[in-house]
């Protein structure tokens, strides 16, 4: 159920609306419930102008009062309308009454038992939604208290749905960011446009945060982004203050551009809080080069065990910091799944944030992995994209169970929405990857050695595994590791080790492409693989934390001009 809460200064003009049978769905408006259970109902009378002459003046009578004390409020008329769901049942008359004196007794206009509770009507004119109209003046003459009337209406009826057994709305926790209005969308459509102004800037300033290092970086990123005008504000100091941003072309009337600050676009979007983002980013400064989408990878393959073990602000920094990793990842992506992965981190954007305060400092390893991935040329392996996409495949299912356990609704909705569209840009990337590897398959008794071990490491999974047509692929990489001196069964160990395999929908790519990246590291001596294999015994399923790498070039950014 969806409620819609408005005010006025007119109470006829509201009750000649609610019973204006002209009006489109008003076939039959009549009461169903008031503030004594005694109201006329012009709806079942006889003369029907008369009757709503006396239901406003009944509705009235404190306010008039209170008016001739001078202590009326302006806006004296509380409207709030309650529509149930398309596939609900329809509700019998009783049923919408006490729906409309619950919702009025928890928003304060009548609380249950106030004798000098507000004066209201619930109207209904359809059969899947009523009006409550109500005046805001109690009989005392005091004024209803109704602060966060929208809030306490919405939680009562989520309880409504659960005890009438009507559809479960997705409710969100107000951090989400702004829809574009109505008016926002009719512009964009006349222009030819698939987003709105406020969605391309929106998504156009998360990148740059993304790509960005620091708060110098992402002004300057914006200020050479083509089509985006930025107005920086700073302090007396010369220090940055905050800015705003419009879409060039897009003007109000008298055709000077539409301004928008960060917070406008979104709750994360303000300067202030990019900072602490862009502050907490690790240097990744490191003696020796390791390649970034590995690491990358790697971190994204912990978000799993840190949203499982680790508190809830540790938690919700990782997937801010990995809601970045998938706002960069088009600029480093093939043209072609370009626009799956936009969608999955437009939708994904919802999913990293909650109204859990982010302790940034806790994901700085996967932030520096993602803007050194960022600094790098366009791999032109797709195993490198298929690898990471794997591994953040695992970390959005962990987000939606993390969510979930927390009754985040709306963000996990979202994380079930970015899943659908990473899927179709995971299984596009891997298959010429997969098809290299998978004509590579060793030979039958080298094969045969390979599944012994995957059912002495993986056992719970080992049939999964098996039957994976990503078997033979694992077979190869196993092979090919081997050879370069690793020893596959502890490489498929640590590759089983690192993360559970119940999510994976196919554990032998997950194992794959694990093994993959943990091969590329030189083989062990073998005083140190003797180590390992006593130290093996002893370690829990800490995952295996990859080398920071060193920042490279700057990010390449898309052809731009300063504005």
């Amino acid at each position: 159920m969806i409620a819609k809460i408005t005010g006025g200064k007119e109470t006829a003009n509201l009750i000649r609306y609610l019973y204006d049978t002209k009006k489109k769905g008003h076939t039959d408006p009549h009461l169903v419930a008031s503030w004594d259970g005694f109201a006329p109902d012009p709806g079942r009378a006889d003369d029907v102008d008369a009757t709503k002459r006396r239901l406003v003046a009944d509705l009235d009578l404190h306010v008039k009062q209170a008016e001739r004390l001078g202590r009326a409020p302006e806006k004296h008329v509380w409207h709030c309308s309650v529509r149930a769901a398309k596939t609900d049942r329809h509700l019998s008359d009783e049923e919408w009454g006490d729906i409309a004196r619950r919702v009025v007794a928890a928003t304060g206009i009548a609380p249950d038992g106030d004798p000098d509770g507000c004066r209201w009507v619930a109207v209904r004119h359809a059969p899947d939604h009523i009006h409550i109209a109500a005046t805001k003046v109690r009989s005392d003459l005091r004024t209803a208290r109704h602060w966060n009337d929208y809030l306490t209406a919405d939680r009562e009826l989520a309880a409504i749905e659960k005890e009438y057994d009507l559809f479960q709305v997705i409710r969100g926790d107000r951090t989400a960011a702004k829809r574009p209005t109505r008016a926002e969308q009719e512009k964009a459509r006349r222009a030819g446009q698939a987003r709105t102004a406020r969605e391309h800037l929106r998504a156009t300033i998360r990148t740059a945060v993304a790509a960005a290092t620091s708060t110098e970086e992402f002004i300057r990123l914006l200020e050479h982004t083509d089509g985006i005008l930025v107005d920086v504000k700073h302090f007396p100091s010369g220090d940055v203050r905050g800015y705003t941003v419009a879409l060039e072309g897009d003007v109000n009337a008298v055709q000077e551009p539409i301004w928008y600050s960060g917070s406008e676009l979104s709750p994360d979007l303000s300067l202030p809080k990019i900072r602490k983002r862009l502050d907490a980013t690790d240097p990744q400064r490191c003696p020796r080069k390791t390649n970034p989408w590995h690491q990358a990878t790697a971190a994204a393959e912990r978000i799993p065990h840190h949203l499982e073990h680790g508190d809830d602000v540790a938690a919700q920094a990782h997937l801010a910091a990995f809601g970045e990793a998938l706002d960069a990842l088009p600029l480093r992506a093939p043209q072609a799944i370009q626009p799956q992965l936009r969608q999955a981190a437009e939708a994904f954007e919802r999913a990293a944030r909650s109204r859990i305060q982010a302790e940034h400092q806790h994901a700085r390893a996967l932030r520096g992995a993602v803007r050194a991935m960022v600094r790098e040329p366009t791999p032109k392996d797709g195993a490198l994209l298929a690898m990471f996409l794997d591994a953040a495949i695992l970390a959005i299912i962990a987000a939606a169970r993390w969510h979930q356990l927390r009754h985040h609704d709306q963000q996990v909705a979202a994380a079930h929405q970015a899943l659908v569209h990473l899927h179709a840009a995971y299984e596009q990337t891997a298959i010429a990857p997969l098809t290299v590897l998978a004509q590579r398959r060793p030979p039958q008794q080298v094969v045969e050695r390979h599944i012994l071990l995957v059912r002495q490491t993986v056992s719970d999974h080992a049939e999964q595994v098996l039957e994976d047509p990503a078997f033979d692929a694992l077979a190869a990489v196993l092979a090919d590791a081997e050879k370069a001196g690793h020893d596959p069964k502890q490489l498929l160990q640590q590759a089983a080790d690192q993360r559970a395999l119940d999510d994976a929908r196919r554990p032998a790519r997950v194992l794959m492409w694990r093994v993959e990246r943990l091969s590329t590291r030189s083989a062990p001596s073998a005083r140190a693989r003797a180590a390992q294999v006593r130290s093996h015994a002893r370690r829990s399923s800490t995952p295996v934390q990859s080398p920071p790498a060193v920042p490279a070039a700057q990010p390449q950014w898309p052809q731009a001009r300063r504005r």
